[in-house]
């Protein structure tokens, strides 16, 4: 096929010019046998492919015969007016067909043509329309069970990408079929205009121009019409068979006479012989002939016994089979060790629950988990793992569990038929309810019917329904653990990212100054403490710069929060202003002078009354702070920032530790209290 496009390409512009230049007879007589054969072709192709993406060029084929056709038409045209005699494939079909009956060959040749333009054409082409708008209805519906299959782990990401190409490909090519259906309608017009256009100028050429009598001219030009009709006729008529073959053909693992025979002899042998005892009835107790029906009859009966011996056979062949492979499959040591794969993110339920997670029944629970991902990777820069969903009978049926790493970190329950209703802190409590406690944020809440969801607004209460809690309870359990899901591999996917952009940054760093193990111990102390990496290059060019001079993972942490200042200033000044708690100056090289370091990093040696002394204070500040509504935030000196964070992260987890380098100069900080000793 190495020069198969330029024949091609020569071949469609010999067409145009077939149309133009006439073209000797033998020539003609070897054009017109190859249409049948590719005709036939075509119609053999589209009975034995499996599926209608694999015949994908057929729209655009359809286009190439109709054009071959309506040349050939014309060249034949040409000789039967001209010269009254059109080769001898022409003459051959009209003698077959016409058989010394004008008027009998006339009749059959035009039954042919209004079965091929009424019957096969106009089908496929409704067919092909429908095919063509119901493909595109329901791509979205497709995609979106897509995204849930990824979602749920059923599918990996490489096969999500070909099914939404397949889902693509589906649609544009029955949307060209249902354009190129036209081009089969198109010529079947064309060939009964032709038609009607040989006989009547051919006769009025015989009589006038020839001096044929008028009987011998009608003879002999609708012999011949009748022939090049046929010629043109029966690769017509083949063609839209196979059209209507491609659009009515559902995807198969078999082709379409596999697919007939096992669908209709391979199912159930009962049929078979209801059928073979109505045939018998018929003919044995009716006046219609005996021998044809007690022979169909017959059949009918010996193709139920086979059926149902084989089936029989069949069925005892797959239960040894069967039987077999079980026992094998509980020696491979392969099941041993797909039991000691931990999944990252596991959502395990009651059965009560399972309703918002089965699409069948309306749940949404996997759209929401999908918007889930997409949310996280906008805010933290993380490519969040799969949450495995799973039905657990051990727990209660309106109860559920998230799980990190195989380990349970939060349960919570629902009640269904309720919306939750939050209180923020404003809300009148006079709201009546069932008591409980909102699961991602602790706040108290009220399980409240309906039909009291408008009063709940009007009285202050954040109201939300089940689905929207079990989401915002998993998102915020996958914040706070999104530096124990950052795997090494997911951060070489988001270093890959980065060097198809800039390559020069990954070469230097990675792994000549860092590894990639390294590099994800800085990402996981960043979000750690709810900085986003999704600014990933800035972050990466930041440790090019200072790993050159240490590989302490604390102090390459620092740098990197304070190349991402402008970032963090968003997040925590409040229109440009920052309340703020600080630390004493004696605190401060208090801490500075108890670090030690070692070659498996740095900790600070205190005495733990003098730690117990700064975390009461830092609380009671924390705790000042926060009656008035505001976010605590220790500003400190960046020397100090990482050690005062370790050392308050076990009793205040939450406390924002900022850097005076983190916060931009144009913040106004106000300090509204200093923890001292």
């Amino acid at each position: 096929m190495k020069f198969g496009d330029v024949g091609v390409a020569v071949a469609i512009i010999a067409i145009i010019i077939i149309i133009i230049i006439p073209v000797p007879l033998i020539m003609l007589d070897a054009l017109l046998s190859v249409n049948i054969a590719l005709a036939l072709l075509i119609l053999l192709i589209s009975m034995y492919t499996k599926d209608a993406l694999q015949f994908s060029i057929f729209p655009s084929l359809l286009l190439i015969t109709t054009l071959f056709r309506l040349a050939l038409n014309i060249s034949t045209t040409r000789y039967i007016l001209s010269d009254g005699y059109a080769g001898q494939v022409i003459e051959a079909f009209g003698n077959f067909v016409v058989r010394g009956n004008i008027f009998v060959g006339l009749v059959i040749f035009l039954i042919i043509v209004l079965i091929n333009f009424m019957v096969i054409t106009k089908g496929a082409e409704r067919v092909a329309e429908v095919a063509a708008r119901f493909t595109l209805d329901a791509m979205p519906g497709k995609q979106m069970a897509i995204d849930a299959d990824l979602n749920s782990g059923l599918i990996t990401e490489v096969e999500a990408k070909q099914r939404r190409k397949d889902v693509q490909s589906y649609s544009d090519f029955y949307g060209a079929m249902d354009g190129a259906t036209k081009f089969v309608k198109g010529d079947a017009i064309a060939g009964i205009i032709i038609t009607i256009i040989n006989i009547t100028a051919g006769i009025g050429t015989g009589v006038i121009m020839r001096g044929l009598p008028a009987g011998e001219a009608a003879g002999l030009y609708v012999l011949l019409t009748v022939g090049d009709g046929l010629v043109s006729q029966i690769p017509t008529l083949l063609i839209s068979t196979a059209t209507g073959l491609i659009v009515t053909r559902a995807a198969s693992e078999s082709n379409l006479g596999g697919d007939l025979l096992g669908q209709l002899f391979g199912n159930n042998p009962t049929i078979m012989f209801i059928v073979g005892g109505f045939l018998l009835m018929l003919g044995l107790a009716t006046p219609l002939p005996v021998l044809p029906y007690v022979m169909l009859a017959g059949m009918f009966f010996f193709i139920g016994f086979t059926m149902k011996n084989a089936t029989q056979k069949s069925m005892e062949e797959e239960q040894e089979i069967a039987d077999i492979e079980e026992v094998e499959e509980i020696k491979k040591p392969e099941n041993v060790m797909n039991l000691l794969k931990v999944e990252d993110i596991e959502l395990e339920f009651g059965y009560g629950v399972i309703p918002l997670a089965d699409v069948s029944q309306g749940g949404d629970l996997l759209d929401r988990i999908v918007m889930i991902r997409r949310q996280l990777a906008l805010e933290l820069g993380v490519v969040v793992p799969m949450v495995r969903l799973r039905d657990n009978i051990q727990l209660n049926p309106n109860e559920y569990i998230i799980k990190i790493k195989g380990v349970e970190v939060s349960r919570a329950e629902l009640l269904f038929d309720h919306l939750m209703a939050m209180n923020p802190g404003m809300a009148d409590d006079s709201l009546k309810g069932i008591d409980t406690r909102e699961p991602a944020f602790g706040l108290p809440a009220k399980w409240i019917l309906e039909q009291d969801r408008e009063k709940a607004e009007i009285l202050g209460y954040t109201v939300v329904d089940p689905p929207s809690v079990i989401s915002t309870h998993l998102t915020e359990v996958i914040k706070s653990n999104s530096s124990k899901l950052l795997s090494r591999q997911d951060v070489k996917a988001l270093v890959d990212n980065i060097r198809e952009d800039n390559p020069a940054l990954i070469d230097e760093l990675i792994p000549n100054q860092l590894s990639i193990g390294e590099v994800q111990k800085v990402l996981s102390n960043l979000l750690d403490e709810g900085i986003s990496i999704r600014d990933m290059e800035t972050i990466l060019e930041t440790l090019a710069d200072y790993s050159v001079t240490t590989r302490d993972i604390d102090m390459l942490t620092e740098y990197a929060r304070q190349s991402l200042s402008r970032y963090i200033t968003k997040k925590f000044a409040d229109q440009g202003e920052l309340k703020v708690i600080t630390l004493d100056s004696q605190l401060e090289q208090m801490i500075m002078g108890s670090v030690n370091k070692t070659d498996t990093g740095s900790y600070i040696s205190l005495d733990p009354n003098t730690i117990q002394r700064i975390l009461e204070d830092t609380f009671s500040k924390v705790e000042k702070l926060a009656s008035v509504g505001l976010q605590p935030i220790v500003l400190t000196a960046p020397l100090v920032r990482i050690y005062f964070k370790k050392l308050t992260e076990q009793s205040l987890k939450d406390l924002v530790v900022l850097s005076y380098n983190e916060v931009e100069p144009n913040v106004e900080v106000q300090s509204v209290g200093t923890v001292a000793i």
